[in-house]
């Protein structure tokens, strides 16, 4: 994925109301940017990091800027743009670069499915000799003492993706929860206990159901990212 037009760099005086930060630009002036990240951004957010913007030419749009990248005082490249987990990851699908997800032909988006009215990131079929498959993504972004953790703050939606794909898996289909990783820093991903216990718990029932965990990192600079390779997901 390049971004096009180039990432342009700013420093960050504050993110408030989830979905708006205040920037300072390289000729000195202050504006404001779209923040599409509802998480908590925990150590991704810090002022005067130096973030990274794109700019969208919709006349439509209030803040034409969005907020990218960032890189932490530690050299890190964070991608805070959530939007982009999926984007990442459908690319790499269909370039073969995820070594589990290979051979499928056919990829569907935003599928509906499950009990409580959900909708599966991907949907994979078209396999000569495997499973149709449901994939649910989610970005890591939440580096601690050298470990990478998911979610950041309490998921209540992450929840509920565990216990339909556990249902998912129970009835014979694979199901996937696949992490992205969009922190150059993280090498690892754990669930987040001292964060949502509920999760973690679930996330080992999702394991003895059979759902399959993945993590894969992505190689970030202001001129584009890809899923690299995996890493490991410790339960």
């Amino acid at each position: 994925m390049l971004f096009s037009p180039p990432l342009k760099p700013a420093i960050l005086i504050k993110r408030y109301k989830r979905f708006l930060a205040d920037i300072t630009l390289e000729g000195g002036s202050e504006t404001t940017v779209h923040v599409a990240n509802t998480g908590a951004m925990t150590g991704c957010a810090e002022p005067e990091d130096t973030i990274f913007y794109s700019t969208s030419d919709n006349p439509k749009r209030k803040y034409p800027f969005s907020w990218e990248l960032t890189q932490t005082r530690h050299q890190h490249m964070i991608c805070v743009n959530t939007i982009r987990a999926n984007q990442l990851v459908e690319e790499a699908i269909k370039k073969q670069c995820i070594n589990e997800l290979q051979g499928y032909h056919q990829l569907e988006r935003e599928v509906k499915y499950g009990e409580e009215n959900s909708k599966i990131d991907f949907y994979l079929s078209g396999h000569a000799n495997k499973r149709n498959a449901y994939v649910e993504v989610k970005s890591v972004t939440l580096l601690k003492d050298g470990q990478g953790y998911f979610p950041d703050a309490v998921s209540k939606r992450g929840q509920k993706h565990l216990r339909e794909l556990i249902c998912v898996a129970q009835t014979g289909d694979r199901a996937v929860l696949l992490f992205a990783v969009l922190h150059t820093g993280i090498n690892s991903v754990m669930p987040a206990k001292h964060i949502d216990k509920d999760y973690a718990q679930l996330i080992i029932e999702a394991q003895q159901a059979g759902v399959e965990i993945l993590a894969y990192k992505a190689q970030i600079s202001p001129q584009g990212m890809h899923l690299q390779s995996a890493v490991d997901f410790i339960a």
